[in-house]
């Protein structure tokens, strides 16, 4: 039936709020795909909570990808509001955000000692007025920290993303998936293979193996995403492909930064380093 899939979209944002205390269902960042928008409750990911992004092998260190995927994700609310990012390590690439399109006029970037400031931090920022997204660069935040993010997050109506980050290399953390589960989403980002227009040298937009592990009240799913430019339309993202089989890192090179993209990457010279 024609109607079937809005209703049922509709029903489902009608659980998603029930569950989350609300009356009304939160609003959205849609992709303008429905390939990827059918994954979410609401039709797009849900603002006023907060999300989990992260990389594995060297990505976990330089988070390049992730950074790149974050900033581009946030690019259509730095135009309502201030963003706040979070670090532990000064090496966010400012020419690297420009070059995305996103306003760097509207950041505000606060450096902590650890840890336990940057969750701190973020959750200040996350209730403050003029703020309508905050991320923050943490490895391993338990579950209390994720409930009192979201809290953060409902009181303002506030967007967070928690980048996972071992910012100074070492033995990795105690991974604590239940904070994942406070999350809205929780991705998996690696970098992809640009490629150019045809019959044109040189490279194209940067592109992302993005996979959706986990969405609350959806389904995951994995894409091909390659970056729109800033005036192309209200959607940052162009999907390039799905991914059937997302689960194999060996034959994929989860990870692995690719030539394509990492120099223009908001920590592009980690990158190239690594």
């Amino acid at each position: 039936m024609p109607g079937a899939k809005p209703a049922l979209s509709a029903l489902r944002a009608r659980i998603a709020a029930l569950e989350a205390g609300t009356r009304t269902p939160p609003p959205v960042l849609p992709f303008g795909d429905p390939r990827i928008d059918g994954c979410f409750p609401a039709g797009g990911l849900p603002r006023g909570g907060w999300h989990e992004v992260g990389g594995g092998g060297l990505e976990a260190e330089t988070t390049a990808a992730s950074t790149a995927f974050s900033a581009l994700l946030l690019r259509p609310l730095a135009s309502l509001g201030a963003v706040v990012w979070v670090m532990r390590r000064d090496d966010l690439y400012a020419p690297g955000l420009a070059a995305m399109g996103f306003p760097a006029g509207r950041l505000i970037l606060v450096k902590a000692r650890d840890e336990a400031e940057v969750l701190a931090v973020l959750e200040d920022a996350l209730a403050t007025v003029g703020v309508v997204a905050a991320v923050g660069e943490a490895e391993a935040p338990d579950l209390k920290a994720g409930r009192r993010l979201q809290l953060a997050c409902e009181r303002r109506g506030a967007t967070g993303l928690l980048l996972r980050r071992r910012p100074f290399g070492g033995p990795a953390g105690q991974r604590r998936d239940v904070s994942g589960a406070a999350a809205q989403t929780r991705w998996r980002i690696a970098s992809a293979p640009s490629q150019p227009p045809p019959g044109e040298p040189g490279l194209g937009p940067p592109r992302w193996r993005a996979e959706l592990e986990r969405c609350r009240g959806g389904r995951p799913g994995a894409w091909i995403l390659e970056a729109t430019e800033a005036g192309d339309g209200p959607h940052p993202f162009r999907l390039v492909s799905q991914l059937a089989d997302h689960g194999v890192e060996a034959a994929t090179g989860w990870g692995a930064p690719s030539v394509g993209f990492a120099d223009s990457s908001p920590r592009g010279e980690a990158a190239n380093a690594a």
